[in-house]
């Protein structure tokens, strides 16, 4: 397991560029929630330690993971100069987890080689609820965190290229 020894909320806080000029873009799937509001606490707190206005910070809701593709598309449009698309799919007893996993990563990639705004993938796929928990702000630290940080990277990545 990836993060078996790692806390992801962990990292150099001397190494991320001042945000406070930027806009970033939160897309939150509605699924899970427990879940995702602890990834979205994390990124929104780590961009405001970084600089970031609280009015520069755009949120919106989406049913589920899925949905994260296309309002993340509709997120890019905003004048934001990163997205960050925060959603939880927990293993069950059919397929369903396998479909949706490959649609919404390959639908984020899609929109990073297709438009100008980096998106962010901060899904967790875990096998069960304990291990989304402990990735949304538990043992393992918050995802949303590490999220927030690329996204900060990205977008100064942007700005310099």
């Amino acid at each position: 397991m990836a993060t078996a020894n790692k806390n992801l909320s962990d990292y150099d806080k001397t190494t991320i560029p001042n945000a406070n000029k930027f806009r970033f873009g939160i897309v939150v799937s509605e699924w899970n929630d427990t879940v995702t509001e602890g990834l979205y606490q994390g990124a929104y707190d780590t961009l405001i330690t970084h600089g970031v206005l609280p009015n520069n910070i755009i949120r919106w809701e989406v049913p589920g993971s899925f949905e994260l593709i296309y309002g993340s598309k509709k997120m890019q449009e905003q004048k934001v100069n990163a997205v960050i698309a925060i959603g939880s799919v927990i293993q069950g007893e059919t397929k369903h987890f396998d479909f949706v996993c490959e649609a919404v990563s390959q639908g984020i990639k899609d929109l990073n080689v297709m438009h100008e705004t980096p998106v962010i993938f901060c899904v967790l796929t875990d096998n069960d609820m304990q291990q989304a928990i402990d990735r949304s702000g538990g043992k393992h630290g918050n995802k949303g965190t590490e999220a927030a940080i690329a996204a900060i990277k990205m977008a100064e990545l942007r700005r310099n290229s």
